[in-house]
């Protein structure tokens, strides 16, 4: 794999790149230094490579070009924007999402829960958690409620108490879960009277 450039070498390639940019434009120093309000000869030094380029003279350049900074300074392209989730198979049958890139007192993630049949394995364990039902029909056994959510519902519950849940159709459901390992609740804003 190709080494980053260095800093010196990012700005080693200014000055050809901007001797190019003011011959493809047709300008003359002259013209150039009337149009930035930047002397003949800083221009000149900065096109030699004997003025090191400063944001102070790159601005008024790019505007005069009329191209972004990152093409007077050469910028690497930055990458691909779109976050890759990797899905992770739950132990009791479905899929998990992770949604939260940094730890931190709430997790987020999708679930994708199958049919886990229909007895209940209630289970206890530390946290909190909030339940939001994007697609399908989820059953929640919490304590003594045997409940049915469908989308748009929500559930949420101290992880301590008696608990599972399933697809309550046999298809699967998906979800939308905040998790606070140490009992963290959601903070949930009532909605504004009209």
């Amino acid at each position: 794999m190709d080494e980053p450039p260095t800093h010196q070498a990012v700005l080693d390639e200014v000055a050809p790149r901007l001797r190019r940019l003011r011959a493809r434009s047709g300008l003359t120093l002259a013209a150039l230094s009337e149009a930035t309000g930047i002397s003949r000869s800083t221009l000149s030094r900065l096109e030699s490579g004997l003025r090191r380029p400063s944001l102070e003279l790159l601005l008024p350049l790019a505007a005069a070009y009329r191209v972004p900074l990152d093409d007077l300074v050469g910028a690497p392209e930055t990458g691909d924007p779109r976050v890759r989730l990797k899905p992770r198979p739950l132990a009791s049958g479905g899929t998990f999402v992770p949604l939260t890139r940094s730890p931190g007192p709430i997790q987020a993630y999708k679930l994708v829960i199958a049919d886990r049949g229909a007895e209940p394995d209630l289970r206890t364990h530390e946290g909190y958690e909030w339940l939001y039902v994007l697609d399908g029909r989820l059953r929640l056994v919490l304590a003594g409620h045997d409940l049915v959510l469908g989308p748009g519902e929500v559930a949420e519950f101290d992880t301590r108490l008696p608990h599972w849940f399933s697809s309550a159709d046999g298809r699967p459901v998906e979800v939308l879960s905040l998790f606070g390992r140490q009992g963290e609740r959601m903070h949930v804003r009532a909605k504004p009277r009209a």
